[in-house]
Formats: structure tokens, sequence, C-alpha cells
């Protein structure tokens, strides 16, 4: 008898058909039930009745099931202490600065937890940056922005997030109301990055989709300065709902940019598997569970999980 027979039987029972296990598990139907053959062929007993509708067990399938069930836990209990056990090593991860202030301290602290003898190095910059930085190995894996097709990157998305045009609630010129669209917002003036920055190439592509330009009267590439001159009055903003996670200032009002296209993808985006350590791959994991766990937790202003 194999284990991956017991993943397999588990599979089908939970599914209760062998075609959805199959596509589930990765293997083809055949395949599975060849194997499932097999196991009934090793117990001398039938586990599973065929119905018109799928698959449902037998009595002695059940039983089976049962312990099979307590076996696949103990197996993943134990491989998994194994795996902290021995995990160890560094591991450097990119975060721009607005991903930075809603998940960096989540992430430190969840691999703090799983991975105690995991050494991190957080590097914190504009996106483009991170993207290089990946691309000359010096980092291991990012949150980006936007994927490079000619990179032979491993790329994983995991959310989206609309934007929001946010600016001092007494400065002239800010929409009365929470939703706005973006001819609405054309003549408000902005302070936002410069133009290698790829959330002022979505801006812009923004007003260019409904025929207007952008009033920019500053660029400031680094979110804390902007947002200081943000609160100062000085002009507003449009940035994603986490810039507001590190200032939480009710002197500031976010309207939502109710337009389709005002959306930026939030991708993990790491060297390829074969490259990336077991530390790196580790972490992969924990920070995209850190960033799907806030959005659930309704903690992440205007995101939405892809």
């Amino acid at each position: 008898m194999e284990f991956r027979q017991l993943r397999y039987f588990a599979g089908v029972i939970e599914h209760g058909s062998m075609g959805k296990a199959a596509l589930e598990l990765g293997v083809g139907t055949s395949a599975l039930s060849q194997q499932i053959s097999r196991l009934e062929g090793e117990l001398a007993t039938r586990l599973l009745q065929r119905t018109a509708t799928g698959v449902v067990p037998t009595d002695a399938g059940l039983a089976f099931w049962r312990q099979a069930q307590l076996a696949l836990r103990h197996f993943d209990g134990a491989a998994l202490a194994a795996r902290e056990a021995r995990l160890a090593g560094q591991v450097s991860v990119g975060m721009p600065p607005s991903t930075g202030g809603i998940v960096g301290l989540r992430f430190m602290l969840a691999m703090q937890e799983r991975y105690p003898n995991v050494s991190l190095r957080i590097v914190e910059s504009l996106s483009g940056h991170l993207g290089k930085m990946l691309a000359s190995r010096q980092i291991d894996l990012a949150v980006l922005f936007r994927e490079e097709p000619a990179q032979h990157w491993s790329v994983h998305p995991i959310l989206d997030e609309a934007l929001f045009l946010i600016g001092s609630r007494t400065m002239p010129g800010m929409p009365s109301s929470d939703q706005a669209t973006i001819a609405d917002v054309a003549e408000v003036p902005l302070l936002m990055p410069s133009s290698s920055h790829g959330l002022r190439a979505l801006v812009s592509s923004c007003f260019s989709h409904v025929g207007r330009e952008p009033k920019i009267v500053a660029e400031i590439d680094g979110l804390a300065i902007l947002m200081d001159a943000v609160l100062a009055g000085l002009g507003a903003t449009i940035q994603p709902g986490a810039a507001l996670a590190r200032t939480g200032d009710n002197r500031l009002q976010s309207v939502l940019l109710n337009e389709t296209r005002a959306m930026r993808p939030n991708l993990v985006v790491s060297l390829s598997d074969d490259e990336l350590s077991p530390p790196g791959l580790a972490a992969r994991v924990v920070l995209a569970d850190v960033m799907r766990t806030i959005v659930l937790e309704k903690r992440w202003h205007g995101a939405r999980l892809r």
C-alpha cells in the first residue's frame, strides 16, 4: 500500500466523483481509478460503490476512510515538523512603501512564528526598482505591480487594489461624495510620483482614456514625504488605500475612483522555482498568505482578492 493511495482515496470520498478528484489531484481519471482498484485488491474488499452520479463509500470504505484521514493528518504534521526543524538560511524580500505599510510587520511576525531560523532581509523601494533588483538577483522575491514578460520569474497574482483620490478635508476642490470619476477630479491639483513610477503610468492611462490630463503640481518619489505634503494641503494624490495604512489621520479624505481601469494588481514575484532557495519558497507562501488574510479581515482598504 502506498501513501499516495490514501490521498487519492480521501480525495475521491471528498469530491464524490472520480473525475472531480482527478482534476483536484492533478492525475488522470484512469490512473486514479487504477490506484483505487489496486488499493481495493490489496485490502481484498470493495471500498467504493459506483453510482450514476458518482461514487459513495461502502461500509468498509467508510471505516477505512476514517482511519486514512487520521494517518494523513499525522503524516502532514510530521512533515511540517521536519520542514520547520530543518529550514534555515536567509531570504531577501522587496516591498513597495504602500504595501510595506500594511503587510511588512504582519509578514515579519508570521515568518518569525513559522520559521524562526530563517533570517529576513526586507527591502522597501519603488516597484520598478524592486523589479530591477530581482532581475539582478539582489533579492529573492518581491511584491510588484506589473509583470515583466521577458523575465523567467514565478508570478502569483494575489489581489487588485482600487485607487483613491486622497487629500486634506479642507483642501478646495475635493469632491464632497465618497466616489468620483476621473473626469470629476481632473482639476484637482495632484502630488504624484515621477513618470518612472508604475502608479504614475497607471494614473496617466486612466486620464488619457477619458481624454483628460492630470493636473500635476509636484512630483515626489517617496510615500512618506508625499503624504506629509498631502496632509499639509499642498495638493491631493491618487494612491491605493494601502497608502493610508501608516498615516491613520482623520484629516485626510479618501474618494474612490469609480473607474474600471483604476485598479492596481499586486503580484508576488520571485526567482523561478528551480532558483529559489527553500527559505525563499517558504517566504513566498507566507507572504501570499498574509496578504490574503489582511484582505479577508477587511483591513486592506479597496483591495479584492483575485
